[in-house]
Formats: C-alpha cells, sequence, structure tokens
C-alpha cells in the first residue's frame, strides 16, 4: 500500500529495536503504508523471530549499537543518546517520519525537508515522570539522585529545543495529545495507533482465571495487579511479560498467581481468549493490550487514568479503578464479578481501532501535511534558466507586485 512517488525519498527514525513490542507494531504499519522506506533506530537487537515484521529491511543503527554492551544495555546510555540520534544524516531524504517516544525526534534535518513525528509520549522519566522514576529506582536521595536529576534536566532542554524541528505532531492518544501540548506547546492531530483486532476470535467460554500481560517495567503497576490478587487468594491472575522487574515480581507472586514471564504470540492469544478478564494497574499512554483483551471478548478492569479512557467503555466493555491501590482494585474485581459481560460487545468496540484504520488516518495525515509542504516551498522556490533550483523569500512589497528575482 502506498501512494508516493518513487522520486521521493523516506526514512522512518525508530528509538531502539529490542523487542516486538506496541511501538514495534506501529512501524510495521507504517513500513506498509511507505514499504519503500529506509529504516534509522538507536539500536537493533531483535532476534530472528521478532524481526520477521521487517520482511528483510536492513536497520541504520547509531554508533550506540556498537558500543561494548550497547545492544543489551541501552537504557542505560541515555545521557549519549541525543548525541547518538543527531549524528544520523537525513540530506538525502525528502520526508522523514519519526516513530519517537524518547529520542527520535531529535534528528537535525533542513529546511527542504518535512519531519513529520509520531508521538507515542514525550520522554515519560523526564517529564511528569520523574518523581515516581527517581522513587522507583531508588535514586530520590543521595548525590546519585542530583547527578540524575542534572541529567534529567539536561534531557528536558534538549528534548523542548528539538520540538522545534518536527513540522507537525501525530499523538497516540487525546491523552498523549494534551502532554505535547503541555510539554512542548504544539498541537497534535490523534491516529489512534493500530491494533490486529483479525488475529484474535472471540471466545464466549471464558475460565475461572484473570490475567495481566506487560513489559514488566515500573510504570506498568504490575506490583499493584499482583498484591492485589495475593490479598485475594482465591482467585487465580496469570502474568505474561518479560523486563527488568521480572525477578521481583515472581518473588511477591502468592501461590495463587502465576508470572510465566516472556511466551510466544500463540500463548499469548491464547491466555486472552480463554481468561475471564484483564487487569491493568498503570497509567497507559495508550494501550494497544487492552483492545486486544476485547478483540478476544475478554472484558477489562483498568486504573481510570491514560489512554484506558479513551480504549475502554465503562460498563460496557470494562471497568475503571479510581486509586492505585490494593482496596481499590480488590473494590473493582468484587464489583466486576457481579455483572454480566458481552463478549461481542467487546470485540465490537475493538474493531474500530484496527490496523486498517490506522494506515489510512496516518496516511491521509502524511500525505496532507506533504501537500502542505510543497505549497509553501512552491512560494520561496523560483527556477533559473538553467533548470537548476534556486531558494528565495520574497518581501511582501515583491509578493504584492508580483515581482520575480
Amino acid at each position: 500500500m502506498s501512494t508516493s512517488s518513487p522520486k521521493r525519498r523516506i526514512a522512518i527514525v525508530h528509538d531502539w529495536l529490542p523487542v516486538y513490542g506496541g511501538a514495534e507494531r506501529v512501524l510495521e504499519q507504517m513500513l506498509q503504508v511507505y514499504p519503500e522506506a529506509d529504516v534509522f533506530s538507536l539500536i537493533d537487537a531483535l532476534n530472528a523471530e521478532n524481526r520477521k515484521f521487517l520482511k528483510g529491511r536492513p536497520v541504520k543503527t547509531s554508533f550506540v549499537q556498537r558500543l561494548p554492551g550497547g545492544k543489551k544495555y541501552y537504557r542505560h546510555c541515555f545521557p549519549i543518546m541525543p548525541l547518538a540520534i543527531e549524528q544520523f544524516d537525513f540530506s538525502g531524504y525528502d520526508l522523514v517520519i519519526s516513530s519517537s517516544y524518547a529520542f527520535a525526534k531529535g534528528i537535525i534535518t533542513g529546511p527542504r525537508q518535512l519531519h513529520l513525528c509520531y508521538c507515542h509520549s514525550p520522554i515519560r522519566y523526564a517529564w511528569d515522570l520523574q518523581t515516581q522514576y527517581l522513587k522507583e529506582s531508588k535514586l530520590d536521595r543521595g548525590l546519585k539522585s542530583w547527578l540524575v536529576r542534572g541529567l534529567l534536566h539536561m534531557i528536558r532542554v534538549w528534548d523542548h529545543r528539538t520540538a522545534a524541528g518536527v513540522d507537525a505532531f501525530m499523538a497516540n492518544s487525546r491523552f498523549i495529545a494534551r502532554r505535547i501540548e503541555k510539554v512542548y506547546r504544539r498541537d497534535a492531530e490523534v491516529v489512534y495507533p493500530p491494533v490486529s483486532v483479525e488475529r484474535f476470535e472471540v471466545r464466549e467460554d471464558k475460565e475461572d482465571f484473570y490475567m495481566v500481560a506487560s513489559r514488566l517495567v515500573p510504570y506498568k503497576r504490575i506490583d499493584l495487579v499482583i498484591e492485589a490478587f495475593n490479598a485475594m487468594p482465591e482467585k487465580k491472575l496469570v502474568v505474561i511479560g518479560d523486563g527488568p522487574e521480572l525477578p521481583k515480581l515472581q518473588k511477591l507472586a502468592g501461590p495463587n498467581v502465576q508470572v510465566m514471564g516472556w511466551q510466544a504470540n500463540e500463548v499469548m492469544r491464547d491466555h486472552l481468549q480463554r481468561a475471564k478478564g484483564f487487569v491493568f494497574g498503570g497509567e497507559e499512554d495508550f494501550g494497544i493490550i487492552l483492545l486486544e483483551a476485547q478483540a478476544c471478548g475478554t472484558p477489562v478492569i483498568a486504573y481510570g487514568r491514560g489512554g484506558a479512557l479513551e480504549t475502554v467503555v465503562e460498563n460496557e466493555t470494562g471497568l475503571f479503578f479510581d486509586e492505585q491501590s490494593v482496596e481499590s482494585l480488590r473494590n473493582a474485581v468484587t464489583e466486576f464479578e457481579s455483572r454480566s459481560w458481552n463478549a461481542h460487545v467487546c470485540r465490537k468496540h475493538s474493531e474500530q481501532f484496527s490496523a486498517r484504520h490506522f494506515r489510512e488516518s496516518f496516511q491521509h495525515f502524511v500525505e496532507g501535511e506533504w501537500s502542505r509542504f510543497n505549497e509553501a516551498s512552491a512560494r520561496v522556490t523560483s527556477h533559473g534558466a538553467d533548470g537548476s533550483r534556486g531558494w528565495r523569500q520574497e518581501s511582501p512589497v515583491q509578493e504584492l507586485a508580483g515581482a520575480t528575482v
């Protein structure tokens, strides 16, 4: 699927490629719209199975890839990521699209290039989640804390400055559009990320267990979900996912909680279809997994903040709990079990967020901005007698008089 001119060179820049997660699914659909695009990423650590969505495309990486341990410990390299992303050379491209939840939007482009950013979020741990990040990392006190705070301050300055290099923003939810306006003072058009609903089938006969699946990082609050189910030993919980929190969560889990770690897509899909409910305790930017659960006919219990408010229909496809506390979540589970849920209503709601809808909305935005960019360029571009292309800016007097230079 592509309507782009063969003469137009396109690059798509992704933050990093460690696993095939939600952001990578967005990248996959972008590449379906623009299959001729070159792919750039700070690091590429995808294994053979997870990189299939690239369909053999090479990935151009930064110097972080070549550092000792760079691919494995890339998250610890955040102080040098701004420098790394700025070293990519896009001088040969006409259109550059950054898929950014950290540093990708900080690329350097020139006035003859259009830079569009699909923003999953401004850098969470540098902005409104800084306090939470420092506490969870045990960096809220001491000399090391002040060093990290200083680094995060520099990241914020850089992040705000580089927003000026983006010609137009897309946001993955209204929640993130508000965050972009707050942090960058820029408007953003909401283009909901793709949910591959066609990969899932509705199952009405649910089994007696709940499920949570996520990247196991602190802000996802999987610990809260486990603690709540530890306090309800008669109810079963299955946890699927991998990440730095895995050892901690395995120790935290009670006898009624099974922490399975990473699982193949088939296992994930099977559990999503069989679970009586999907539980999520974090404040998510959008929450693709919440819609994947609904695509299986599985209703959701979610913390009532962030993107969940846009992906779950309260009292129809799920329930919200108001506080990130064990008591609030337990009360929500009790309320959830007092109701009956329609699997097909959940499925129908999820279909509004299909991959096809994303591709259409994404392409409509990109091509609209490309047309506006070329119209604006035409007003400041003139052709010499030899056919060469030059740049000029007409003064108001010249423009009114129709003068040419």
